[in-house]
């Protein structure tokens, strides 16, 4: 038969909430009651129930990412840092597709709130009003992941995405090139599309090419509608050289438009990305992109919500990490 607390209680002679006080917050409980506990317990080979032991401590020991997209393969690498933070610092993750949502993000909240979720790892989404008063009202821990709020009071870790953009833009310049176009989220619905956008027209200002800054379709999230963004932009600027795209995946969008229309890629129009997401370099040509450290994000992102949730509310932390710019096979000089 399984042991219990009540057990341990018995055999070291103690209460059963000494007990809990030894699991929960030794340093509170004398040494010589917590040696009988801690040797009833091994003696026993006792191991308290994750769901008693919560109800005890008020902790889950379980924290939440809400992601906009599972099947978008940016995020991956994000998960795979935030799942090993996880386990190095003796929590559960729980991985929650919102795409993007109002009405399933919020009911999110409420059953994290039932289930005594630590705390929540919320990515690259805009903060709207009513989820910060959910955070606030059901006093969560949070940490913004791939996205920051200027509004409200929140710790973040992203990447600088006005440079990092800039920094794409100003390569194809420096390239040659003086026709580049751009395939850019929606600027209403994507936290990183604006800062992109604004870091195009920033090398272009500088570069004296503000001709180009026209030269600009706008998708919502998907292969396919870069895809059809890209037939809209060529049609409308047959000559353009370069595309800067602001992710990955409406690269190889542009690439397969292209493609299919016969045109080369790079040696007619070089094509940037924005993420260095794996199949970055799988494909043909092998893609030059800005490259985020999304290992190093999810990463991140646990070990600042574990400082909120051990010492509470901390000085609010707004963590830029460093991109690079990765050049391979999709550019050329001209």
């Amino acid at each position: 038969m399984k042991k219990t607390i009540r057990d341990v209680a018995k055999l070291a002679n103690v209460s059963i909430s000494t007990v809990s006080r030894v699991m929960n917050n030794p340093e509170t409980v004398i040494e010589v009651k917590r040696k009988r506990v801690l040797e009833a317990i091994e003696e026993l080979h006792y191991q308290p129930n994750a769901l008693a032991r919560g109800l005890i401590s008020k902790k889950s020991h379980t924290i939440a990412a809400l992601i906009p997209d599972i099947a978008n393969p940016f995020y991956s690498g994000v998960i795979r840092g935030m799942e090993d933070a996880a386990k190095e610092n003796g929590y559960s993750l729980l991985i929650c597709n919102t795409d993007r949502n109002k009405k399933h993000l919020i009911s999110y909240f409420e059953n994290f709130y039932e289930k005594q979720i630590d705390g929540i790892l919320f990515v690259s989404d805009t903060v709207y009003p009513d989820y910060y008063d959910a955070m606030k009202r059901f006093q969560f821990p949070v940490v913004l992941v791939c996205t920051h709020s200027l509004e409200y009071n929140l710790s973040s870790v992203k990447i600088d995405d006005e440079q990092a953009s800039y920094e794409a833009v100003s390569y194809l310049i420096h390239s040659g090139h003086r026709k580049i176009g751009m395939i850019c989220f929606d600027l209403t619905e994507s936290i990183s599309g604006s800062p992109r956008y604004q870091g195009f027209q920033r090398a272009l200002r500088e570069y004296n090419l503000m001709e180009c800054s026209r030269y600009v379709e706008f998708a919502g999230s998907w292969y396919e509608e870069s895809y059809e963004a890209t037939s809209r932009l060529v049609d409308k600027y047959p000559d353009l050289t370069a595309i800067f795209t602001t992710s990955d995946e409406f690269a190889l969008g542009t690439i397969s438009y292209l493609n299919d229309q016969g045109v080369s890629v790079p040696e007619h129009v070089s094509v940037i990305g924005f993420d260095d997401i794996r199949f970055a370099h799988m494909t043909i040509p092998k893609l030059t992109t800005v490259a985020q450290p999304v290992y190093d994000i999810g990463f991140k992102s646990v070990t600042m919500l574990h400082e909120q949730i051990v010492y509470g509310q901390l000085m609010v932390k707004r963590e830029i990490l460093p991109h690079r710019l990765v050049v391979r096979n999709s550019t050329k000089s001209i």
